[in-house]
């Protein structure tokens, strides 16, 4: 090999060894099937999947991190210690994290309640005159946050099993949850059969890609928005999804005692 050929082999030895150096820290709260849950082992579901998929094809190694609740995952976030979540975009958010464009899933929030204690809902101030359950961190737009805040008639919790177990023992009236997620939940919890969501959605979400404004990332978001765009148009997205769903009932059905 030539002097020159043996240059060009060593910067592209380096710049592989550079590349695959490159990490993104992408924090997750696993509570979310089939967006995101944990086996006990590793955090599975889409969110991982897309996040893995969309970097890995940008040249990024990524670390999952996971922290005591969402709320931990947004500051992290927000003060740079993590590059990356998964999350619906919202005025207060975007001062510390810049958001894809290209969305990642379109989200439908339900209001699940027990038919045992039936709640009226045609407007978001009916919520005022019930006792409601969400987890640390979570919002679903200004209006909702203004009446939470209003009316102090939130308990927060760190663990959407504990929502669904307050909601079953009528400790609690409604609990605020994305719709795919909740149903999921209620298919495989003990005493859920008269845990409904109602027709009548909350509202409409988008979760996407946020990237910290501290994170050498946030200069790659058209890279991130395009290579969104083609996994999108590829069906790599709706694939994700799909086999998360069925991964996730397949491991909610092993029998207790399997390894």
């Amino acid at each position: 090999m030539s002097r020159v050929g043996r240059l060009l082999w060593l910067l592209v030895l380096l710049s592989g060894i550079t590349q695959a150096a490159d990490k993104v820290r992408y924090c997750d709260y696993p509570v979310y099937p089939p967006i995101s849950w944990s086996d006990g082992k590793q955090v599975r579901g889409l969110a991982p999947s897309v996040v893995k998929k969309l970097f890995g094809e940008l040249g990024y190694e990524v670390e999952v991190v996971v922290l005591g609740n969402w709320k931990r995952c947004l500051l992290d976030a927000a003060e740079g210690r993590v590059d990356v979540v998964l999350a619906y975009s919202t005025a207060q958010r975007e001062q510390s994290m810049l958001f894809s464009t290209v969305p990642v899933l379109r989200e439908e929030v339900a209001l699940f309640i027990n038919r045992q204690r039936p709640v009226t809902f045609e407007r978001l101030q009916d919520l005022a005159n019930y006792r409601g359950g969400l987890l640390f961190g979570e919002s679903y737009g200004v209006e909702f946050d203004r009446m939470v805040a209003q009316n102090n008639n939130i308990e927060w919790v760190s663990d959407s099993r504990q929502n669904f177990g307050k909601l079953i023992r009528g400790r609690i009236d409604f609990i605020t949850q994305e719709r795919r997620t909740g149903q999921l939940y209620v298919e495989n919890l003990p005493g859920a059969q008269d845990i409904v969501a109602l027709p009548n959605a909350l509202s409409v979400d988008y979760l996407r890609v946020a990237v910290s404004r501290l994170s050498p990332l946030a200069t790659r978001m058209p890279d991130i928005n395009a290579q969104l765009q083609r996994m999108v148009e590829a069906g790599d997205i709706e694939r994700l999804l799909n086999e998360s769903e069925v991964t996730y009932r397949d491991m909610i059905n092993l029998p207790e005692n399997a390894p």
